[in-house]
């Protein structure tokens, strides 16, 4: 974790009901950050990335969703203790969100210059030219050409790129210090995607930006994240620096999420596929919730939940595999070809 502790997750835990019963759809997240720190957040979908990030901003539904227990400190307050009245002062001014898609976050009705402007006029109280004034350096910040001209038009005359980049100055017009990038990227193509990664990047650089940036995608964060979360089923089974993550992965999911990136496949043979599906959610997890799905699963992983080992002081996996007593398993072609194109099979110190 880099610079001061800013945000901290303890022993989240969100619970959906439904007509079919009640989903356990986080089941005990820790996660810490410093200030200036990204964290990517990784996992299938439905694996409660997008609901934890939610949470800290009190945005699930109600009252389906309910938090069980945990507590989410930013900046020293608990906001799970925060009443609505005060936890509408921290969205946007302290925290903002760029959410997966733009066009369901923009008004169609409204250009979509008088959108930030609305934001800057409400939060800050200033005047509508000011605003104007401020939501063209916003926009010139997010690198949309000719600003004053964008300013006038509508959401639905802008690229997909474009209106990513609305997003994202919406997002950052309040000077927040904590940016959560809800799969920001995904409806996009691979060059837009990659211009507004960097964007991201380098607005947080640039204002010293703590940012969680969710995505299904490993290879997407390769050069975003400081640190990698690896959730499944409601949990984080691996934390570790980018680095680490990606040439010493220690999780079976993780071996998995990264055997299954196009980039990794070998000419000639089929795309690596993770069989099976995620567990329910609806009943009680008991053991590893990867093991049924897991080809190197002990019998441990069936009956109890493993707890977190130590690869290093910034690595850590639940997985009975990380265990003295374990018999030593080699992970699949994919992460030994990792490995050894990084210098070797050592771990990452």
């Amino acid at each position: 974790m880099n610079g001061s502790k800013l945000l901290d997750i303890r022993d989240l835990q969100v619970e959906f009901s439904t007509y079919g019963g009640k989903i356990k759809a986080v089941r005990g997240v820790n996660l810490s950050m410093g200030q200036g720190e990204c964290v990517a957040v990784v996992g299938e979908s439905g694996c409660g990335k997008t609901v934890t990030a939610k949470s800290i901003l009190r945005l699930l539904p109600e009252p389906q969703a309910k938090i069980r227990s945990g507590e989410i400190i930013f900046d020293d307050t608990d906001l799970l203790k925060l009443s609505e009245r005060e936890i509408q002062k921290i969205r946007g001014n302290k925290i903002g969100m760029i959410f997966q898609d733009p066009m369901t976050s923009l008004n169609p009705t409204m250009p979509i210059g008088r959108q930030i402007a609305e934001v800057l006029i409400k939060h800050q109280k200033i005047s509508k030219a000011k605003a104007r004034e401020k939501t063209i350096e916003f926009l010139r910040l997010v690198h949309i050409a000719n600003p004053e001209r964008r300013y006038r038009e509508y959401p639905a005359s802008l690229s997909g790129g474009l209106r990513q980049r609305v997003i994202i100055a919406i997002a950052m017009c309040l000077n927040p210090r904590l940016i959560l990038a809800d799969e920001p990227t995904t409806a996009l193509d691979v060059t837009i995607q990659a211009q507004i990664l960097d964007l991201i990047k380098a607005l947080k650089v640039k204002y010293n930006l703590t940012t969680i940036y969710i995505t299904h995608d490993l290879g997407v964060v390769a050069n975003v994240a400081d640190r990698i979360a690896v959730m499944y089923a409601g949990d984080i089974v691996e934390l570790g620096t980018a680095e680490e993550v990606f040439y010493e992965p220690a999780h079976p999911y993780t071996w998995a999420l990264l055997s299954s990136l196009p980039q990794l496949g070998v000419k000639g043979e089929n795309l690596y596929a993770i069989q099976g599906t995620p567990p329910s959610l609806f009943s009680e997890i008991r053991g590893d919730a990867f093991a049924p799905r897991n080809p190197h699963a002990l019998k441990a992983d069936f009956i109890h939940q493993p707890p977190y080992f130590a690869i290093t002081p910034t690595h850590k996996a639940r997985t009975w595999l990380l265990d003295p007593r374990a018999p030593k398993i080699d992970p699949p072609p994919a992460i030994r070809h990792l490995r050894a194109s990084h210098g070797g099979e050592q771990h990452v110190e």
